[in-house]
């Protein structure tokens, strides 16, 4: 492997259990251990475990956080109660997204975690800090001290109460506890990428590697990236770089509902209140053809008449649902429900119609 990439301080692990390896957003990473549709059927049916220690981790306090966070972060942090989680995005003054996130509303007073993707950190940590002038505020990029592990599944909650010797059950969707593990903090969430019920786990990278091991005895499955990009794209759920961009906005990706556009601003607000009114001239969908050819990232989405209108930005044949479907970015005109595409994969082309994006029932625990 070149050592160009950072490697997770699970990377030891993977390597031990044969993974297959590969560069994902400046990591060397795990995509799969046995087979992508044997991990992602884990995950549906039982529980799986993922290293998402990748994942960035910027903590931000002061007697200003609250309103710092809000400035950057298209939803709306006032009135969160400690321990609760929001989904958001920080954006460009032109709308375009820097990056999609988790912010926690930590126990402390003014004090506030924000999860942020792996390919992103350093950039989302300039952002920050070029963004914090004006405000008192502290920003510390903490992500090498820290670990992640995912488990998620259907039985998840039933492995990680255990593991961990905490009842989980009373977590709810969206929240988090603090807790100490080995004499340092850590810190369990109730969130997930995969359209089932699931946890996440922070803590020092030695924590994170004895977890590890010990969901792994109690016959949790390791599972790569791989099925992590098919159990997310079927539960509808965006990957930044693919559904979201600088030049893909939340209205655009049908995100609106995470934009607060009644706050008093935030940065990027005025763009999507003109995009709301005026219209975007591209948007996300999902299309489902009859086929079983693999609509992949990149190829062409056409009318009837061969017109390009689009073009695909995550596809698969659906494990869960044993169809062919796929995301697109297509002219707005060709985005409602039922109207008929064709996606062009190299020389032949494979008619479809618009579906609603999230193509699998999600189970989460609300």
């Amino acid at each position: 492997m070149d050592n160009q990439y950072k490697l997770t301080c699970l990377h030891g692990e993977h390597l031990a259990l044969g993974a297959k390896m590969s560069p994902f957003a400046g990591f060397d990473m795990p995509i799969q251990y046995s087979s992508i549709t044997e991990e992602h059927n884990a995950v549906r049916n039982r529980a799986g475990i993922f290293d998402v220690s990748h994942m960035g981790e910027v903590f931000i306090n002061g007697p200003q956080a609250e309103e710092f966070v809000n400035h950057i972060f298209t939803n709306d942090v006032r009135g969160m109660e400690p321990g609760q989680i929001l989904y958001g995005m920080m954006l460009y003054p032109d709308g375009g997204t820097v990056d999609d996130l988790l912010v926690y509303k930590e126990y402390e007073e003014n004090a506030f975690l924000l999860v942020v993707n792996a390919a992103n950190i350093d950039k989302d940590y300039e952002w920050m800090l070029r963004n914090a002038e004006g405000y008192e505020v502290g920003i510390l990029n903490d992500s090498d001290n820290w670990g992640q592990v995912a488990v998620q599944g259907p039985a998840s909650e039933e492995f990680v109460s255990k593991v961990l010797g905490m009842d989980l059950s009373g977590l709810k969707f969206y929240h988090f506890y603090d807790f100490a593990l080995y004499g340092s903090r850590a810190i369990v969430s109730r969130t997930g990428y995969t359209g089932e019920d699931g946890f996440e786990i922070y803590a020092t990278p030695d924590a994170i590697v004895d977890l590890w091991k010990t969901f792994l005895s109690a016959g949790v499955v390791p599972c790569g990236l791989g099925c992590r990009d098919t159990l997310r794209f079927e539960a509808g759920l965006p990957l930044y770089g693919d559904e979201l961009s600088a030049d893909i906005s939340p209205v655009m990706a049908g995100l609106s509902m995470f934009c607060k556009l009644d706050k008093d601003e935030f940065i990027g607000k005025d763009a999507l209140v003109a995009q709301k009114a005026g219209g975007v001239q591209r948007k996300l969908v999902g299309i489902e053809i009859a086929d079983r050819a693999i609509p992949r990232a990149g190829y062409p989405v056409e009318l009837p008449d061969g017109t390009e209108v689009g073009v695909v930005t995550t596809g698969y044949h659906s494990i869960s649902l044993d169809k062919s479907i796929c995301f697109a970015l297509v002219d707005s005109a060709y985005s409602p429900l039922g109207t008929p595409l064709n996606i062009r994969i190299r020389h032949k082309v494979f008619p479809g119609e618009v579906v609603k994006k999230r193509f699998y029932q999600t189970n989460y625990k609300k």
